[in-house]
């Protein structure tokens, strides 16, 4: 079936998004071995396709790994994504560890599993990575899910502090990056639906109606609903910090702060704000 007008040009969107996300970071160089982390969701799947598609007229030569981990969950279908993998011709690894009962057998009834799911997780990835040789891990977050991380940060764990494009892992054996950063969840959702991709829902955290990133996740759905546009204005303040308008003495040397320390701004604390709207409604627009 021929992809319709519309998906073709979502398709060459996300690609330029994931592309500029891939460059302005130096996510992929050339001779990397990049496991692709597949769950089945729309995210990865979108992910894999990116990079996929990058790699073709990438003016460098690197590696692409899919990988799966399947954590045995009740009602799995272990078939979908090695037919998948297969149909499109791509290198993969399945692995196999029942976390599901683990986390099961640990986390007391009507408690949040994933914090324990995403540490099981991450450790056999990062094994696996390490197993095939692979120098970079990529994930499927997208620009929404950094935001709100952010948020959860800001508002539960006390830290400005997010989920950032690229990072090295704990054991300083890998890179991980995400790819999809600059890409909004409704691209991605809307793109999903017209690849038809064989969505495996998860079965282990899906369905928690108690997850703190879920209440985050409608307030943002909230605010864009109300103000359009606000969870990009936040991505792009992810992306221009002032350490010097914060309160954070070890970004910023406050106690030797004097008349000759340069600025990037003055004090500006008293002006009306004069914020460049660009079509985004003001959150206070009184």
């Amino acid at each position: 079936m021929t992809p319709s007008n519309s998906l073709q040009k979502l398709r060459k969107y996300l690609e330029g998004r994931t592309g500029k996300a891939i460059c302005d970071y130096n996510m992929i160089e050339d001779g990397d071995t990049v496991l692709v982390c597949l769950s089945g969701g729309k995210d990865s799947y979108t992910l894999l396709t990116m990079l996929m598609a990058l790699q073709q007229r990438a003016p460098i030569k690197f590696r692409l790994i899919a990988m799966n981990l399947d954590q045995k969950q009740p009602g799995f279908p272990e078939d979908v994504l090695p037919n998948y993998f297969k149909s499109i011709g791509i290198e993969y690894h399945i692995v196999e560890a029942d976390t599901y009962s683990l986390v099961k057998e640990k986390v007391p009834e009507g408690k949040t599993t994933c914090s324990l799911c995403s540490r099981l997780r991450r450790g056999i990835i990062y094994r696996t990575a390490k197993e095939l040789g692979a120098n970079k891990i990529a994930l499927g977050h997208h620009r929404d899910d950094m935001v709100h991380t952010l948020f959860l940060n800001l508002l539960f764990g006390g830290k400005i502090k997010a989920m950032p494009p690229k990072l090295v892992t704990d054991d300083k054996a890998h890179i991980v990056i995400r790819p999809l950063a600059y890409c909004a969840e409704s691209d991605i959702a809307k793109f999903a639906r017209g690849m038809e991709f064989p969505i495996i829902p998860c079965n282990l955290c899906g369905s928690q109606d108690n997850l703190q990133r879920q209440k985050i996740r409608e307030m943002m759905a909230d605010w864009d609903k109300r103000y359009p546009g606000r969870t990009e204005s936040v991505f792009t303040a992810m992306q221009n910090v002032v350490p010097s308008h914060l309160a954070d003495s070890n970004l910023f040397d406050f106690r030797q702060l004097s008349l000759e320390t340069p600025l990037e701004e003055g004090d500006i604390v008293f002006d009306a704000p004069e914020l460049p709207m660009n079509g985004i409604i003001p959150i206070n627009p009184a």
